[in-house]
């Protein structure tokens, strides 16, 4: 690893290699320390919450984790394979100083990740995360005897998450027939369960988990097997998640693709018809689709925009005073029911619109027409010149004129990567390819 340890979303690297047990061991020694020297543990016997997705290299990092935080002096409950949402909720409700998720998210059986959050469930702020890293293997005088952490299992903490989901739906999913997609992951512990309890009907794929098929051929990132299986079922919508379910895309009953922005649109009405969307705001990212922002400014809801990734969202909602927002990714916040994306949780709120509303799905989705949108990597090119050059503001000027309000540009460079992104968006898909690959050839030329 090189640069900032920490990235967006917690440490992640391959598990063994980036990510080994020494390393998740002193990251967890180095956080209790700062936390402890900041005075989150005053006056008491510090606890930490310890979650993972089912990847096999969960098993070592989490024994690494729990084993660096007791040796710092704290108090382990562990929770076992649950959502990254549940392990932030959590760590809120079991009143602990710490909580510590370990999982990669949506990224393939071999990656793993460490993510903390603070007690009250939020993840750490960027000064905190710096701290931690800049203290990682510095010498220290560690607790003996009776001041060393007990690990234990947590009990009944699914089923404290699982009764937490169901307190914020108001009525029933009856008369509902759904498949989840587990992606072989964390969903698999309660989103079937939820749904059923609920009152849905619930056909579950992707929810035989064994440590090395998550994410592989289905959850978010993979479709068709959802796409099938809502078709073979006669299911009425389908749901699917990542690895640690913190995510939530959808299918129709005719198999058509429900992004995260269809997503936030139709949830952005129900909150603002319920008199539940404060300032009548959303928060998105500069990747959402301009079609989300155009049906968004034509159902009078304000759109505040941020950089990519979903702690910049949540910075906009906790400074704005707003309740809710998300990414194109399908990681949707609703800040009055939890502290980060909850997948599960938002699932259950669009098929509660589609029982609320009498509508199918495909029907809700209409509420925003997405634009074509074509994404071109240009890579080789020296990405810190990008604000520097009048060449390519020139070529962005010429083609904002030629789309005017029915398509835009972003260019910017990419976060962990030699390249430049070039994303277009247009009335046609033809007119977005050609005016990204003119673009593209820019940017080739001036950088």
């Amino acid at each position: 690893m090189v640069g900032r340890l920490f990235g967006t979303d917690g440490v992640r690297g391959v598990a063994n290699r980036d990510l080994t047990a020494r390393l998740a061991m002193d990251l967890s020694v180095a956080a209790a320390r700062v936390l402890g020297e900041a005075g989150a543990f005053k006056d008491h016997r510090p606890v930490a919450v310890l979650g993972r997705d089912p990847r096999a290299s969960g098993e070592f990092l989490e024994a690494a984790v729990a084993a660096g935080l007791a040796s710092a002096g704290v108090d382990v409950l562990r929770l076992g394979v649950l959502p990254t949402p549940a392990v932030a909720y959590l760590t809120h409700d079991l009143n602990a100083d710490l909580g510590v998720m370990l999982s990669a998210s949506h990224n393939p059986a071999p990656d793993n990740g460490i993510k903390f959050f603070d007690r009250s469930g939020f993840k750490l702020a960027d000064e905190i995360e710096d701290a931690i890293e800049a203290h990682l293997g510095d010498p220290w005088d560690p607790p003996t005897g009776a001041d060393v952490g007990r690990i234990r299992d947590a009990e009944g903490a699914a089923e404290r998450y699982i009764e937490h989901l169901l307190s914020t739906l108001s009525g029933s999913l009856e008369g509902l027939r759904v498949v989840v997609d587990c992606a072989n992951g964390a969903a698999t512990t309660v989103a079937p369960e939820v749904l059923r309890r609920a009152g849905a009907e619930v056909v579950t794929i992707g929810a035989a988990p064994d440590g090395l098929n998550i994410n592989s051929g289905c959850g978010s990132t993979h479709l068709e097997a959802l796409r099938a299986a809502v078709i073979e079922h006669g299911a009425h919508a389908g749901i699917a998640h990542d690895g640690d379910a913190d995510r939530c895309l959808a299918v129709t009953a005719s198999g058509e693709t429900v992004d995260g922005d269809q997503i936030m649109a139709i949830l952005g009405l129900e909150l603002r018809d319920a008199g539940l969307l404060p300032g009548d705001t959303v928060v998105a990212t500069v990747m959402s689709n301009l079609g989300f922002k155009l049906a968004m400014r034509d159902a009078g809801i304000k759109v505040v925009e941020t950089a990519v990734g979903d702690r910049y969202v949540l910075e906009a909602m906790k400074d704005g005073g707003f309740a809710f927002g998300g990414e194109q990714s399908g990681h949707v916040i609703m800040l009055r029911h939890g502290t980060t994306g909850d997948g599960v949780l938002t699932g259950m709120h669009l098929l509660a619109a589609m029982v609320r509303r009498g509508r199918p799905l495909d029907e809700l989705a209409k509420i925003m027409t997405r634009l074509p949108q074509v994404l071109v990597n240009v890579r080789g090119v020296d990405k810190t010149r990008l604000g520097a050059s009048a060449e390519l503001a020139d070529a962005v000027s010429a083609a904002e004129a030629e789309l005017g309000e029915t398509g835009r540009v972003l260019i910017r460079p990419s976060g962990t990567e030699p390249m430049v992104r070039v994303m277009v968006e247009a009335a046609s898909e033809d007119q977005a390819q050609a005016i990204a690959d003119r673009l593209a050839g820019t940017v080739r030329h001036a950088l």
